[in-house]
């Protein structure tokens, strides 16, 4: 039996930017199903999810994917709809959605990038957390993994993902408050510096050279002077989402081998 036998669990964002390596919600999405989870696979590129459904299925797992534009509420609803529809119930939330494209400094700043960044990263959780929950609290039990980022408390010259990202810690500590009385936990995971293709192509995509990039970026990194992976990512994930984890909640998980925890 696997540490999440019979559980019903979303994974939003279980897509990825193309790339050489794997993305933390496509990776998350193959851990979960290796443990026995049923995955409802989430995205708005049909094709990424479909590729991530495979990738399950190889390894025995089991689910459906759900093409979803998580900045209009009513694709959020739409999540939580289809899982109770195909599986009757939603045992595990995890949001794994993010996006900094075009993200500058105060004074650069516009309207446009500002809203566009916030509407993914904080309000797209937000809507599908609140349509999830009502299911949860009927139920009296589930899981919310949001997935934030070291930004949120790191200095970084990227302002609304920062900010966005904070904001995404505070909205999971009210929301693992909130529910606590329901039997519903909610955290928070920080990935750090992370090999995955939505970190690294952008960088290529600009004409920065791949190598020079991964070496720059395992420099800053404490543990060994190398990124993490996905992998990283999605094993923190099926933790909290187990029940090795069922007395946590209110929790900011920082996986970054230690970059969040340097001072000087």
């Amino acid at each position: 039996m696997g540490r999440l036998a019979d559980k019903i669990a979303i994974v939003v964002g279980a897509g990825q930017t193309p790339g050489d390596t794997i993305g933390n919600g496509r990776a998350t999405a193959i851990r979960f199903a290796e443990e026995g989870a049923t995955v409802l696979v989430v995205d708005r590129d049909e094709s990424s999810a479909a590729e991530t459904l495979a990738m399950l299925e190889e390894r025995g797992g089991v689910g459906s994917t759900c093409v979803a534009d998580i900045t209009k509420e009513s694709d959020c609803a739409d999540i939580a709809r289809t899982c109770l529809d195909r599986y009757e119930r939603i045992d595990i939330l995890h949001n794994n959605v993010g996006i900094g494209a075009g993200d500058r400094g105060p004074t650069q700043m516009t309207e446009e990038i500002w809203d566009r960044i916030f509407s993914v990263n904080l309000k797209g959780a937000m809507f599908v957390c609140k349509h999830a929950l009502p299911v949860m609290r009927e139920r009296g039990s589930g899981v919310i993994t949001n997935i934030s980022s070291v930004a949120a408390v790191c200095a970084v010259g990227i302002l609304a993902y920062k900010t966005s990202k904070a904001g995404l810690n505070a909205y999971t500590h009210a929301l693992a408050m909130g529910n606590a009385k329901y039997g519903i936990r909610a955290n928070v995971i920080m990935p750090g510096l992370m090999n995955t293709p939505m970190a690294i192509e952008g960088n290529v995509a600009a004409g920065r050279d791949r190598a020079t990039v991964i070496a720059s970026r395992d420099a800053q990194v404490p543990l060994g002077g190398k990124m993490g992976t996905a992998w990283d990512v999605a094993n923190a994930a099926l933790f909290l989402a187990s029940d090795e984890a069922k007395f946590i909640t209110g929790v900011t998980l920082a996986v970054d081998g230690g970059q969040s925890a340097k001072i000087g």
